[in-house]
């Protein structure tokens, strides 16, 4: 399995823009269970999206750990992560915000909801509060539905830095057996409580994903690259839909079919690496921005939505990475090497 042609950046924007994608039903609806994919699968387009996220994610970030150690990797994750999210959180509370909320000026920054909000969303990823005045005649009021994901994905950060430190991604064997109790956690789930608390699911489901694109590096002289054998086992996996094996089976067929779609020979004879990196920003401008459309225009139904949505979003996130996450990144080597 070889690492330097690669199709890691075009995934990581489809992915994006398929989160923005599903949550076209979600913003104008307030029901994620509309979605058809959400029948045909039991997730949603953007949930599946997320799971290709994760998997990507722990692929490239036990890489790095593994080729930078733990100073550089800290510091990577750290300005990967926190400029870009201060930024939005910024533009979204005091920009959008100031101009869409019913409120005057002066009593919306008075406001102690507003500093809860900028609070809340640095510092543990709430995804679910509200701007004073703001989308509140919306299905969904709260401004940043995405960010959520950060909380597992900054977790999984930790657990690397922590099995870097302790040695135990040298003892690759230890991240299999870890793997594997993730994997009949999930099914075990499955068999005990198939319709337990959606909470309980995700904080398996986005771990077992992640670490799974992580042993797929540490053995990945051993990992096939089969796009027919990709086609074989989502075959596999969708005879599996009514057993409790499914989701595991899914999780696990997902991760390996992302890393597939990255990696394979036959897909990367050309390169694909977008010029910017703007999937990060699509990721969490997406959601604040089919906010607004809707409350301008709530008559005007999802799929219209949609398309202007999707434009102003790659504008802002073009911005965020021209303006502040590249600019962040390239902090590290200044920070490390003086």
């Amino acid at each position: 399995m070889v690492c330097g042609s690669n199709n890691f950046g075009i995934l990581r924007l489809v992915l994006a823009l398929a989160v923005v994608v599903s949550h076209a039903f979600s913003v104008a609806t307030g029901h994620l269970d509309e979605e058809p994919l959400m029948h045909a699968t039991g997730f949603t387009l953007g949930e599946h999206a997320v799971n290709g996220f994760f998997a990507i994610s722990g692929f490239l970030v036990t890489m790095s750990y593994e080729q930078r150690g733990w100073r550089d990797y800290g510091l990577a994750r750290l300005l990967r992560i926190v400029p870009g999210l201060i930024a939005a959180t910024l533009f979204v509370s005091l920009v959008i915000g100031t101009v869409m909320t019913r409120l005057d000026w002066a009593s919306y920054f008075a406001d102690g909801q507003l500093w809860r909000f900028i609070w809340g969303t640095l510092t543990t990823f709430k995804s679910a509060a509200a701007l004073p005045g703001v989308f509140d005649q919306n299905p969904l009021s709260f401004p940043m539905g995405t960010v959520w994901t950060l909380k597992y994905e900054c977790l999984c950060y930790l657990g690397v830095l922590v099995a870097g430190l302790a040695g135990w991604l040298c003892r690759r064997r230890w991240v299999l057996c870890l793997w594997v109790v993730l994997l009949a956690a999930v099914i075990l789930r499955e068999v005990i409580a198939p319709n337990g608390a959606k909470g309980v699911e995700t904080g398996l489901r986005l771990p077992l994903i992640f670490v799974t694109g992580g042993v797929i590096y540490l053995w990945r002289e051993r990992v096939p690259l089969s796009v027919w054998g990709l086609c074989g086992l989502a075959v596999l996996v969708a005879l599996l839909a009514r057993t409790p094996l499914y989701k595991a089976a899914l999780f696990s067929v997902t991760a390996w079919g992302v890393i597939v779609l990255a990696l394979a020979p036959a897909l990367t004879a050309w390169r694909s690496t977008p010029a910017a990196d703007v999937s990060y920003g699509v990721y969490l401008y997406g959601w604040p921005v089919q906010q607004v459309f809707y409350a301008l225009f709530p008559a005007a139904g999802a799929l219209t939505l949609l398309a202007p949505s999707l434009l102003l979003t790659l504008l802002l996130a073009a911005a965020s990475w021209y303006v502040v996450e590249r600019p962040a990144l390239g902090l590290k080597r200044r920070l490390i090497y003086g």
